[in-house]
This record gives C-alpha cells, structure tokens and sequence, in this order.
C-alpha cells in the first residue's frame, strides 16, 4: 500500500524464530506408555528432515487471514476518505498561499501561515490515530491466526517427519539459502485451510502475494509499524 497505513509486510511477534527440533515434535512418541515403557519402537528412526517455511506469507495467505483483512480493510475505509479529505484541505490551502502570498501583507500572511500549520498538525494527530487503530486491529488479527497457524505447523511437521523448522520471515533467521523443496509454506497453508474451514474472499489475491493496506494521504514520514505480540 502506499499512504497512512502502510505495513507492505506483517511482522510477527509469535515466536517466529523458533526452531522444531526433534526432541519437542517427537516428545510425544517418546513418553512413557502406562506400562512404564517407551512408547517408541526403538529401531525406529528420528525424524531428519528440514523445513523452511515464511509464517508472515502463510497467515495472510490463508482464507481466514485474507477475509479478516478484508474487513478490516473495509471497516478502515471510511477513515481513509476522510483523511483523504483533510490532506486535500490542506494541499489546496498551501497552493493558494503560496500563489498569492506576495500580495498579503505580513499579519495576513502570519495569519495564512498559521491556520495552514495548525490544519497540518490536526491532520497528522489524525493520521497517526488511524495509523495506530489498524495497526492495533491487525495485530490483534495476526495474533489470533498466528496462534492457530503454529499448532498446525506443529501437528503438520510430526505428521511429515520434520526434526526442524525454520522461519525465514524473521529478518534474524539464519537460513542464507535453501533448496526449494524443503519450503512447506504452500503446504502449511493448505493445512491451516482445511484445519480451519473458512470461504474465501471474494477477489483473493494469490497465495505469496504482498498483503497491501487502505491507500491514505501521508502528511509527515510514516512511523515505525508495531510489532504484533506474542500470543
């Protein structure tokens, strides 16, 4: 998106950076039976294999996070008009002081200059409390997702053998390179879809594509974008 709510990419607070290694997904194949066993055969062999998934592109790839954007997109857009709005009040009174500031005398033009000023200030307050209320709505939205999107990676990579996973959305992640068939995302989210049965949006957008937020005047630099918390 371009303008007030800006958030090309969903960071994610859920723990991203956690690897699945095989002593947690394989912790319940190794307890105990109730005859004070070991549930697993021991020949059989520990899981090897090593994923690599982008948990940001799978949550808001799934059509429950797509829907979920979609409305609050919608919610959104009123606020969206009208900050439109003012930033055009605004532009238009910089153009016409501008045009005929030297034909104002120096209170006028104070004046102008102040009125100008304090309509910028308003609008900027305005922007950053919209900016701030989606940001809110959205990571109260990733957050709810993200929760239930982990204990599907979890259940997906015991069920598929994998020892580790690793998040490659995370800007910390270690993974430099890997090979294309040990990315799960697609398959994380085709998961999620049938763990948690949601329609889709109408008009999706493809699966990896850059999730864009309500187009809105931008009055000043945007500001840092919140970071979604830990479920």
């Amino acid at each position: 998106m371009s303008g007030t709510f800006k958030n090309k990419f969903l960071a994610l607070g859920l723990g991203l950076s956690t690897l699945f290694t095989a002593s947690s997904l394989a912790q319940a194949a190794a307890a105990p039976a109730p005859d004070g066993s070991s549930a697993a055969s021991p020949t059989t062999p520990s899981p090897t294999k090593i994923g690599i998934v982008n948990i940001q592109e799978a949550i808001i790839s799934t059509n429950e996070g797509k829907k979920e954007l979609e409305v609050l997109q919608q919610k959104f857009s009123p606020k969206q008009a009208e900050l439109k709005n003012l930033n055009d009040e605004v532009e238009n009174l910089k153009k016409t002081f501008q045009a005929q500031s030297d034909k104002l005398n120096d209170e006028e033009r104070n004046t102008r200059a102040k009125e100008i000023e304090a309509k910028q200030k308003s609008l900027q307050r305005s922007y950053e409390d919209a900016q701030n209320d989606f940001q809110q709505a959205e990571q109260e939205m990733i957050n709810r997702i993200g929760g239930k999107m982990l204990a599907t990676l979890e259940k997906y990579a015991k069920a598929n053998g994998y020892a580790v996973v690793l998040d490659v959305s995370n800007p910390q992640t270690p993974v430099l390179w890997a090979n294309q068939g040990t990315v799960i995302t697609k398959e994380l989210v085709d998961a999620y879809n049938t763990q948690n049965p949601s329609a889709a949006p109408a008009g999706k957008p493809a699966a990896g594509a850059a999730v864009t937020h309500p187009a809105a005047p931008r009055p000043a630099a945007p500001r840092a974008t919140a970071t979604p918390k830990k479920p």
